[in-house]
């Protein structure tokens, strides 16, 4: 616990907390959902449902740096891994195990909690899932199926990249199909619920029901993100998995862009191969232990989950969740009942976890983003006063940009930078960008921040 609360009071580590993470959340705080906020900062039109919740307990009014909510979501993981790894010790059962080595992975959870990260919501929440799944799988109670389904519905609204996640209620509904369909009115009703809250909070941010879409509506809003915009994220998106150019992209087969995949470099690279490995191992452990059906249907979610990223946005953080449930899945049955080796390994990965927390370390063996080669350490003054929830220690100038005035930061990290700066806040090269090349600019509704954003196509007279 008291190492959670030391990371989560030091400097964020992710990048992604530049980008959008802090700003998605000042603009819920103090205006909710705004009409065509997408057409400000492309990224702001993802609002996913963990910044929802970030912003719902953020209490901005009573304090301005409360951002950690994913160090809350890892304390109640690891707490649960406790309570797993002792029913373990007294009853022998592998699957407790699996979630009671969760602890292992602490150095690489640690990375996400310092800012709101949907990742780590999804990692931790698979563990629920499957745990419930697992243990309740032969004597399926329409309660836990709608326990289930709601574990799943909310994942999906913090990431719908987990859409493959979907198969797990739907395959316990085939089954139980006669006992659970006259009881299904309450999750359906929250089934229905969530995704018109999904639909209608996509069409008030970027103008289309699933963000990023391309395809033209019937009806056509016009605070829409401009095709032109999302197709040259789509381009970024696909690409950015493979770290390679959009003409490299395009001139590649399906074989060869697996074997980039696959032979990327650093830490890219060694969880891709895990991923690989996981998929060629599993199957002979899983028949090993004669849990076919249970463990079978999380490891046909695991292949369809991994075949939509290959096609999508392959990054490993996407399907990490799975990489760390097998992998504990694998060890669980290579260390079962050998306690003086799993005791060493959660020692050994609490005081690993220490040295990554106060000692400065290279991270150039793991990443080639220049943003990410330092770890992110605790020091002493962050015990009274935690470290602001942005890293981009910079001042920011006003621009004009026909009637929309917005802060832009001095220190240009990087394209899509904007930190902590004050509403509304883009970075001018983003902006220089879509308005040279694009030829459109963000314009606001009215002059009022609260009625939104459209985007001006300025080759028009």
């Amino acid at each position: 616990m008291l190492l959670i609360l030391a990371q989560a009071a030091s400097i964020p580590y992710i990048l992604d907390n530049e980008s959008y993470y802090i700003q998605t959340i000042k603009w819920l705080n103090n205006y909710g959902f705004v009409e065509g906020l997408a057409n400000l900062h492309l990224f702001l039109g993802q609002q996913s449902g963990w910044h929802i919740t970030q912003s719902a307990f953020s209490f901005s009014f009573l304090y301005n740096e409360f951002n950690d909510l994913s160090a809350f979501c890892l304390l109640l993981g690891i707490t649960y891994s406790v309570f797993r790894l002792q029913d373990y010790l007294t009853t022998k059962d592998s699957n407790q195990l699996i979630f009671g080595l969760l602890p292992l992975f602490l150095v690489l959870l640690f990375q996400f909690i310092s800012a709101p990260s949907p990742d780590l919501p999804i990692y931790i929440l698979t563990f629920f899932l499957f745990y419930i799944f697992l243990e309740h799988y032969n004597k399926m109670t329409i309660g836990v199926f709608n326990l289930l389904t709601t574990f799943v519905l909310f994942m999906l609204y913090i990431k719908n990249t987990n859409i493959a996640l979907i198969i797990l209620p739907l395959l316990l509904f085939i089954k139980h199909f006669k006992d659970f369909v006259p009881k299904l009115f309450r999750i359906s009703s929250i089934a229905f619920l969530v995704l018109a809250l999904f639909l209608l909070k996509n069409i008030i941010i970027t103008g289309t029901p699933v963000f990023p879409m391309t395809t033209s509506l019937i009806y056509s809003f016009d605070h829409v993100v401009p095709e032109k915009i999302v197709s040259m994220y789509y381009e970024e998106l696909k690409t950015y998995g493979f770290y390679i150019t959009a003409e490299e992209y395009k001139s590649m087969n399906a074989y060869q862009l697996f074997v980039r995949w696959l032979s990327m470099p650093k830490l890219n690279g060694l969880f891709n191969k895990i991923s690989i490995i996981l998929l060629v191992v599993c199957p002979f452990l899983i028949l090993r232990m004669k849990r076919l059906r249970n463990y079978g249907i999380l490891y046909l979610i695991m292949v369809i989950h991994l075949m939509i990223l290959l096609v999508t946005s392959p990054q490993y953080r996407f399907h990490l969740n799975f990489v760390l449930f097998f992998s504990l899945f694998c060890l669980a049955i290579a260390f079962h009942e050998k306690i003086k080796i799993i005791y060493f390994g959660l020692i050994a990965s609490g005081l690993v976890t220490l040295l990554v927390l106060i000692v400065p370390l290279d991270f150039n063996a793991f990443s080639s983003n220049k943003f990410l080669l330092k770890n992110s350490t605790f020091n002493i003054e962050n015990i009274i006063i935690p470290h602001p929830k942005t890293k981009l220690m910079t001042e920011y100038e006003t621009h004009t940009l026909g009637n929309l005035t917005y802060h832009s930061p001095i220190k240009n990290e990087f394209f899509w930078a904007s930190g902590d700066g004050p509403l509304p806040c883009v970075n001018k090269v983003q902006l220089d960008y879509y308005e040279y090349w694009l030829h459109l600019i963000p314009q606001m509704q009215t002059a009022d921040l609260k009625d939104g954003f459209y985007a001006k196509d300025i080759s028009k007279p």
